[in-house]
Formats: C-alpha cells, sequence, structure tokens
C-alpha cells in the first residue's frame, strides 16, 4: 500500500498583514473589517522539500516494468491488465488467476494530441534477490483528470506499493524503449514518481467490482486533464451510444505484444440486458458497462479492448464514462464484449480524492485555526477521527478569513485569506518547480462580503470556485479558471444574509458535486444546498433541512473529507468550546450527518477555522 507521505512537501504559509481579530461566537462567522493601514504581505515561509524520486530512479523503474512479465491484480475473471514482455509465461503471485494480456484489437493509431489525457502507468518491484522470477513488473494505462491526478482500475493500483516502485508517462503517444546500454527512451514523454495511491474501498479482486482507483502524483502535469462524466449522466449508457476505447495493449489475440503506440476504438454501448446474457452473474448491473459489438471468436472482425489496456478511458462526448476493467481470455471468444467500470457510479467516491488536497498530505483533510490571542495559525492533522497536536504555521494577524482551498489544482493546498484593513483578498500557493510560495492578490475591497467560501469545483468543469455573499444578501460565483484567476462573476440568487453561516468543502451527497451547508440566523437551522454542477441560478438545488435549532454551536467548518472514506465532513464548536466532528454519510436528508465524535476541548480560543 502507498507509503507516500515520506515523500510529500510539507508547506509552512502564514501571511501576516495588518492587525485584526474576529470575534469568537457567533459574530466569528460575520466577516468583520477594521480599516486599518493596509499592509503588504510578507513572502510566506516554507519547509524544505524532502527528496522524490529521481529521473534515473524513475526511468530505472520503467525499464524494469518493460522487461516485466505479470500482470496486476489478483482476479477470477481475465482483467485487461498487461505483461509487457512478448512471454508472459511466467507469472508472479500478484497476477492474476486469469490469464491477462494488452491491445485495443482493430484499433486506429491516435495521436497524443487527440488524447493527451492519456497516461502509461509502469510498476516495477525488484525484490532485491538474485532470483529475478520474484520480481514484479507489469502495465496499465490510465487518463489525467487533474494536473496530479491519474483515474484507472483499482486491480492496478489494489496491492501495491505505487510510492516506492511505480511510474507515470503522460505527454506521448508511444510507450519507452530501452537501448542496449540499458538507456530508456520516453519519446518525448514525462515520467513522474507516484505520491499516493487510493482504490475504491469495496473493489473486491474475485469479481472485480468497485474497480477505480486513483493515483496522485506529487507535482502537477502539463497534460491537459479530461473530466469524468456526472453521477446523472444516463445518456452516455443508451445503447448504441458510439463511445470511445483508447489504450496500448495487445493488438491481436494470437500475439502477448502490446502496442508500442496509442490507439483508440469506437465501440457501441450495450444494455445492461445484452452485457447480463453475455456474463450472467459476473456483470454486476449499475457497477459495469460493456460495450463493443459481439466479438467473432477471432481477430478478424472484432473490436475490443484487451489485456494492457485496464485502466485506461471508455469516453463519450470528451468524458470518461468507463474505466478498462475485465473480458474474456484473450478478447476475441465469440460473443464476448468488453467490460468498464461505469464512472458514473463511482464519480461520488473518485471526486473526494480527486479534490483532496490536504495540509499533511495523507487523503485526510486537516484543519487549520488560528489562536485569538496571537494571532498564530496552527495546522491541525486529521487522524480520522482525532486531530493530532497542533503546529504552527506562523503569524496570521490582520487576516479575517482564512480558507483552505486549490485553486489551481496541483495537488498542494493553498490558502485564501482576507485582509482586514482593505479588505483585499490573497491566494497563497506553493510553486513546486522553485520551492518556493507566490502570495498573489486576486480580489480587492471585499469588505462588506459577510461570506466567502471555497466548495471545490461548483460549476462543473472540473476547476475549483470562490463564492461570495455581499452586503446585499447575493450569492456570487466566482468560476475559476485553475490558475488563480476568475472569470466574470454570475449571481445565483437573493436572501442569503439569513444565514450566520455558510459553508462548504467538497460533495456531502456523494454525486460528485460541491455543496453547501447553512445556518440560519433565525432559528438555528440547518439547511443543505446539494450542487448540481452547474452555475448562475442553478447552481444549487433548493434547500433542504438537516437539522433543527442548531443554536448550541458558534462556529462551524468544512474543510472535506475528514475521516479518509470518501465523504465530506463538518464541524462545529460549542459556546464551551467542545469541537464536534460530524461524519458525512452522503445522504441528501436529516442523515446527512452520522453521530457526532467529540475531537477536543479548548478551541474557544482560536478565532478563525479554515
Amino acid at each position: 500500500m502507498s507509503g507516500g507521505g515520506r515523500h510529500r512537501r510539507r508547506i509552512r504559509i502564514a501571511i501576516p498583514a495588518a492587525a485584526a481579530t474576529l470575534a469568537a461566537a457567533v459574530a466569528a462567522a460575520v466577516l468583520m473589517s477594521p480599516a486599518d493601514a493596509a499592509t503588504p504581505p510578507p513572502t510566506p515561509t516554507v519547509k524544505p522539500a524532502t527528496t522524490s524520486p529521481t529521473l534515473t530512479e524513475l526511468k530505472e523503474r520503467v525499464a524494469g516494468a518493460l522487461a516485466g512479465d505479470d500482470t496486476a491484480g489478483k482476479t477470477s475473471q481475465s482483467s485487461y491488465s498487461s505483461s509487457t514482455t512478448s512471454d508472459s509465461s511466467t507469472s508472479s503471485s500478484s497476477s492474476s488467476s486469469g490469464s491477462v494480456d494488452a491491445k485495443v484489437i482493430n484499433g486506429t493509431d491516435t495521436s497524443i494530441t487527440t488524447a493527451p489525457w492519456m497516461a502509461q502507468l509502469w510498476y516495477y518491484d525488484d525484490k532485491g534477490t538474485s532470483d529475478e522470477s520474484d520480481d514484479i513488473g507489469f502495465f496499465c494505462g490510465g487518463a489525467v483528470v487533474a494536473p496530479t491526478k491519474i483515474l484507472t482500475a483499482a486491480h492496478c493500483v489494489k496491492g501495491y506499493n505505487w510510492n516506492a516502485n511505480g511510474a507515470v508517462v503522460t505527454g506521448t503517444a508511444q510507450l519507452p524503449t530501452t537501448d542496449d546500454s540499458g538507456n530508456t527512451d520516453l519519446h518525448g514523454g514525462t515520467v513522474s514518481g507516484v505520491w499516493r495511491q487510493w482504490n475504491h474501498s469495496s473493489y473486491n479482486a474475485s469479481t472485480i467490482d468497485n474497480d477505480i482507483a486513483v493515483l496522485t502524483l506529487p507535482n502537477p502535469i502539463t497534460a491537459k486533464p479530461i473530466q469524468m462524466t456526472t453521477s446523472g449522466d444516463t445518456a452516455s449508457y443508451a445503447a448504441g451510444t458510439q463511445a470511445k476505447v483508447y489504450g496500448w495493449g495487445r493488438t491481436s489475440s494470437t500475439s502477448q505484444d502490446i502496442s508500442q503506440t496509442l490507439k483508440s476504438a469506437t465501440l457501441p454501448i450495450q444494455s445492461d440486458t445484452t452485457c447480463t446474457g453475455a456474463y450472467g452473474s459476473s456483470f454486476i448491473k449499475g457497477h459495469m458497462v460493456c460495450a463493443g459489438n459481439p466479438a467473432t471468436g477471432s481477430d478478424e472482425g472484432t473490436v475490443s479492448a484487451c489485456n494492457g489496456d485496464s485502466g485506461g478511458p471508455l469516453v463519450v462526448n470528451n468524458r470518461i464514462v468507463g474505466v478498462v476493467s475485465w473480458g474474456v481470455e484473450d478478447c476475441v471468444a465469440e460473443g464476448a464484449y468488453s467490460v468498464f467500470s461505469k464512472v458514473s457510479t463511482y464519480v461520488g467516491a473518485a471526486y473526494p480524492r480527486i479534490d483532496d488536497t490536504n495540509l499533511s498530505g495523507d487523503h485526510r483533510a486537516d484543519l487549520f485555526v488560528r489562536l485569538a490571542s496571537t494571532g498564530t495559525g496552527y495546522e491541525k492533522d486529521s487522524k480520522g477521527t482525532s486531530f493530532a497536536t497542533r503546529t504552527s504555521l506562523g503569524s496570521f494577524k490582520g487576516t479575517n478569513v482564512v480558507l483552505q482551498t486549490d485553486l489551481n489544482r496541483d495537488g498542494y493546498q493553498d490558502f485564501v485569506e482576507r485582509r482586514s484593513s482593505d479588505g483585499a483578498v490573497f491566494w497563497a500557493h506553493y510553486i513546486p518547480a522553485s520551492g518556493t510560495v507566490s502570495v498573489d492578490q486576486i480580489f480587492g475591497n471585499w469588505k462588506t462580503r459577510t461570506r466567502i467560501v471555497a466548495p471545490g469545483d461548483v460549476t462543473g468543469d472540473a476547476l475549483p470556485d470562490l463564492l461570495s455573499v455581499d452586503s446585499s444578501g447575493i450569492l456570487w460565483i466566482y468560476p475559476g479558471k485553475g490558475n488563480g484567476t476568475f472569470s466574470t462573476r454570475v449571481q445565483v440568487g437573493s436572501g442569503w444574509n439569513q444565514y450566520n453561516s455558510l459553508r462548504g468543502h467538497g460533495d456531502f451527497t456523494g454525486d460528485g458535486k460541491a455543496d453547501l451547508i447553512a445556518r440560519s440566523k433565525s432559528t438555528g437551522d440547518v439547511y443543505l444546498y446539494k450542487g448540481t454542477g452547474k452555475s448562475g441560478s442553478g447552481a444549487f438545488s433548493g434547500r433542504i433541512k438537516v437539522r433543527s435549532s442548531w443554536t448550541g454551536y458558534n462556529a462551524f467548518d468544512a474543510v472535506g473529507d475528514v475521516t479518509g472514506d470518501g465523504k465530506a465532513d463538518f464541524l462545529a464548536r460549542t459556546s464551551g468550546g467542545t469541537l464536534y466532528l460530524y461524519p458525512g454519510t452522503g445522504k441528501a436528508t436529516s442523515e446527512i450527518f452520522a453521530t457526532r465524535i467529540s475531537v477536543g476541548t479548548g478551541f474557544q480560543q482560536y478565532d478563525i477555522f479554515g
């Protein structure tokens, strides 16, 4: 499993400005702005980065995987991962029990400009013994869904330490090659290590159910991402819909050789009835989708995904609707179809892993707090259902808003802060290439904004947005461009000053869309505003009351998935200073949160929560 945390850069960001504090109690939720003289934010401090794999080390992993003859995952069906040599007669204990090969059969050559999001996943574990038969080397495909995120299949990830042994190549349609001297040519591609890994918690290696995973890279790459489809997408799965599969898998059922160049093929989506008729109970309706015309029994007349294509995308209307998962051995048995994980079902589980930046870098959202007496900011790392001892991030005097977010989707958590003196809003973000932090002003004179929220992607374009409520109660969306700048603001609606708390970070309902949680100032009732993935007045569904009379709390926070289970959680503080964690359930009802868990006392000393 992932040991990736040891390679993560721990960033210490602090943006002192003019002195001011925020009142603790209910008024803490209202953003006050004293008229102190504006002070330019100084340069934040950064803790030096730890060592990541070198280019040489990564190329060695690729070379080892190129020579490997193993296949990923222990499965009772024929997963579509692959060995990378022409002789796959030798297998390790990590091979599938079914024989697994790789290809898009009868596909056509495809350029990387056509599919810039395609990724090659190379895994090589040299056990360090003189007997090479215990080494593990295999290949899978994947798709770039954010600058540091690769969507792939769980059978390519589960049980393997990608941080220690993996390499991801992007930006090229060719597979790497090695010469007689052992030099590895990436053919214009870029190779990256893997920082951490996630696979669906309910992945079943026997049935290849819930076969979806995400790899997180340590630094952003330039490959253009492709979006996953939405949870409500049904049109893409209508029988007969033309979909495209991409990969470097085998191009013939009679050869184990994988393709040296990227291939694609068009496959019609089949109905669940057709897929069940072909595979019986092995096809799990709702979790899987199959595509292609029935195979003919030979290469001639068959168009299919095959081994080596595992983890690659099935695309409809430029969105991923499936992830290559499994099929029949050699891929051309008469009447067979290619089977994919149904992405509309899994987008809710995968979304938190794609938008899961946090301060410590471990799949669990951490908490920023500011000490009222000194203005010092602290990081409290999540331990799942509690928080670790606080760590100082430096002085945050002169700010009255601090939000944790990742505006450029580079995998490093940023801070958005508002200066008390003049309402200027700044974006502090780490620059991996230089190891420095840049502090950029993104808005001016937001003194009268009563709420500022960084919930993630509201508009459905896979880029994080900002929200604000102005003095008249109008809620505005500032659509993010993925680089810390924003498109023209869009009005959602009025009446939002009826709430004395408006929080959101991530997906509370499990549908892959960012939501909001609001508390009424008059009654203390708490409402869910379910995100729709749209902009403007339709950005949120009608509110749903999820709690009544939450008057016993005076501060709230939503930082994402604190517990690490893939669902956004909520934090609430009592007037006595006890902080409670409300674990998310993914339900858009009064059962939206599980039973509260006390995560500590003494939180009355903090006046800002991130």
